[in-house]
């Protein structure tokens, strides 16, 4: 990830705001499935892409066998990045780069930052200073508005399903199993 001119607005994670307010309902998640049709992907490459800790759901990860892993609203703008950047033809080492430096980033600063990229290099604009400074080289690129993908995602939403990110709490037997076949047994042999 390169950054156009300021070295203040750089990829390194160091600006950024974590649980800022706009990241949503912090009490929400969204399975695997809502967030393929959110995005527009596929459920494989959904779970490749956790798998291979692209994009790794921050609400709750798979623990096994028939869990289901949850994604934040922020999790899926920044899968709606990589499928741009994918769409696009950016090499997914690069799209790598650009997501480890994403991770550290609230929405707050999603919302503001352009990605441009010539299909190799792919660069962080916060200004459209930034962005008219890279098209004067005269070589061919394309932008991602990062706000642009978060209204998207907002609408996509709109109408699927959330759920809850705590795990429920399953509610205890009223009494347990092992004392209702105890008294079947007592009550077979009594009559």
């Amino acid at each position: 990830m390169h950054e156009p001119r300021d070295p203040g607005t750089g990829w390194d994670g160091s600006v950024g705001s974590p649980g800022s307010v706009t990241d949503g309902d912090a009490g929400v998640g969204y399975r695997g499935v809502t967030a393929c049709q959110a995005v527009g992907i596929s459920y494989r490459q959904l779970d490749y892409w956790a798998r291979t800790a692209l994009v790794v759901p921050s609400v709750r990860d798979a623990s096994g066998s028939g869990t289901q892993r949850l994604y934040s609203f922020r999790d899926l703008v920044v899968l709606k990045v990589v499928k741009r950047l994918l769409d696009a033809g950016v090499s997914l080492q690069n799209i790598r780069k650009a997501i480890e430096a994403l991770r550290s980033r609230g929405v707050e600063d999603l919302a503001g930052i352009t990605l441009i990229s010539d299909g190799t290099t792919v660069y962080e604009c916060r200004s459209p200073e930034e962005v008219v400074d890279l098209l004067q080289g005269g070589q061919g690129v394309f932008g991602i508005a990062i706000g642009g993908a978060f209204k998207e995602i907002q609408g996509s939403l709109s109408h699927l399903p959330a759920e809850p990110a705590a795990a429920p709490v399953p509610e205890p037997a009223a009494e347990p199993v092992g004392d209702e076949l105890a008294a079947r047994r007592a009550r077979r042999r009594a009559g």
